[in-house]
């Protein structure tokens, strides 16, 4: 019997890869100003690159090294889902319990949601981190500490938005009740369940949970671009949201080699296990959910490649890990600025198509544009924003649910730059899929020598959703 090969390793780097690489990097670095970033290079167990660029301090010009701690963010959730997996085969929890078994004090209304739910963002339940709630008259006040019984019932009050299983939203509430749910089960703290079964078994031992007060080797310092366009330091944030499972664990480049390896084995879980997170969770009416989300990973397709990814943003810190099982490969990029001016993820992918060329994303450049009223839309909506007119009328129902005064505000403060008097060119036009709007548009809006891009649908009623803005950049 004929049994398919086995993929195996890569061979090195090339000088002229790496060179590539480190073109690229210190590019990106400059046109996204990114003081410092780490960039991991792994093929099936194998380091293929693993190295620091810029400053992990600029007050100290203290240089980033591949051992540079630097914050997970939302990267940290494929831990956190593999812990429940774990406890899973353990048969200490099922996927099909509802959270109110461990959570017996929650809402009559939360006994439909299944732990299931929870690692894929289909619960329903409300974010906990927007607009007003992580404000200083917020409930979720960043600023303040709260015991787990204290947030778990800030949580309770938190509106449901959709019946469990009917649609997807990304909620980083439900992970930091996963963390809760593995310190029912367990009796020790998640980020302790981490590094007793997780971290300390595979050597990663730099990875832990953020704490300010400790010393700690290698830890870089974090950055964001304020509305000057100045670099500052991080905002502080109290140890409470310092220690959730919606991510909150430092890392570098040298640990995440010996986690992708392992990714590869059943050492952590089973095969089926594995399978189970890396497969796209279905909703009630029995489609893919439309962002491909598993239990804490992103599973598509891109150019006929197997990609797995995640990318995570905390207090002035941005990272991206991103698999593709099938070409042995994986690119882990982490920075120290806001996910709002840095694109780690772009980094992975190009460097990415920098080793496998088929991997290489497209070009944004300009095409022809047949759809007038498209752009007629977008320039109304963009001529609303800036005057601070209610656009609510422009825009979808779900959409207009979730505008606010300050993200108003934000949005002139980002338009500012090249609206109005920009030129809109499109760039790019897909389909959308899973979208109630058929086709989504990119544009790019220049004025001078700044630019964005601007990433929007239109419904079969005129209506934009989504609307989103984001640094320009040459690649998809």
């Amino acid at each position: 019997m004929l049994h398919a090969a086995q993929p195996t390793p890569r061979p090195p780097l090339t000088p002229a890869q790496a060179g590539a690489i480190d073109q690229l990097v210190k590019s990106e670095m400059t046109r996204q100003r990114i003081p410092g970033l780490e960039v991991g290079l792994y093929s099936r167990g194998q380091v293929l690159l693993a190295k620091g660029y810029g400053l992990a301090d600029v007050e100290l010009d203290v240089h980033v090294t591949a051992r540079t701690l630097m914050q997970s963010g939302s990267v940290g959730k494929q831990f956190v889902s593999t812990a429940v997996m774990m406890l899973v085969e353990e048969k200490k929890l099922s996927l099909d319990d509802s959270i109110t078994r461990y959570f017996p004090d929650a809402p009559a209304t939360w006994k439909p949601i299944q732990i299931k739910n929870l690692l894929s963002h289909t619960s329903g339940l409300s974010e906990y981190v927007s607009g007003d709630r992580i404000g200083a008259n917020g409930p979720f006040y960043l600023r303040l500490d709260f015991t787990e019984d204290e947030l778990i019932k800030k949580i309770y009050a938190l509106p449901i938005e959709w019946a469990p299983g009917e649609k997807w939203g990304y909620r980083n509430t439900n992970y930091v009740i996963l963390g809760m749910l593995i310190h029912k089960v367990t009796g020790e703290r998640y980020d302790q369940f981490l590094h007793d079964r997780i971290f300390a078994p595979l050597g990663m031992a730099s990875t832990r949970l953020i704490n300010d007060r400790d010393i700690i080797k290698n830890r870089s310092s974090g950055y964001q671009i304020d509305d000057n366009g100045e670099l500052k330091n991080q905002e502080w944030v109290s140890p409470t949201f310092n220690s959730t499972a919606d991510g909150a664990l430092y890392f570098n480049v040298v640990d995440l080699a010996k986690w992708d390896k392992t990714l590869y084995t059943t050492r952590l879980l089973t095969q089926a296990s594995l399978d189970r997170i890396w497969t796209v969770y279905p909703l009630l009416d029995g489609k893919p959910n439309p962002a491909n989300y598993g239990f804490g990973w992103e599973i598509t397709q891109f150019h006929g490649h197997k990609r797995m990814e995640h990318e995570g943003a905390w207090q002035g810190f941005s990272c991206d890990i991103s698999r593709y099982p099938d070409d042995s490969l994986t690119v882990a990029v982490l920075a120290n600025l806001d996910a709002g001016h840095s694109e780690p993820a772009l980094i992975a992918h190009v460097v990415a198509g920098l080793v496998e060329p088929d991997l290489m994303p497209a070009k944004l450049a300009p095409i022809p544009d047949n759809d007038p009223r498209m752009v007629a839309a977008v320039r109304a909506l963009l001529d609303q924003l800036v005057a601070g007119a209610d656009i609510r009328s422009q825009v979808t129902p779900d959409f207009a649910a979730n505008i606010t005064p300050e993200m108003i505000k934000q949005l002139q403060n980002i338009l500012a730059p090249v609206w109005p008097g920009g030129t809109l060119t499109l760039v790019k036009r897909q389909p959308s899929p899973g979208s109630a709007s058929p086709i989504e548009s990119t544009f790019r809006i220049s004025r001078g020598p700044n630019s964005l891009l601007i990433r929007c649908s239109r419904n079969q009623e005129g209506k934009i959703d989504p609307l989103g803005i984001s640094p320009d950049r040459p690649w998809e």
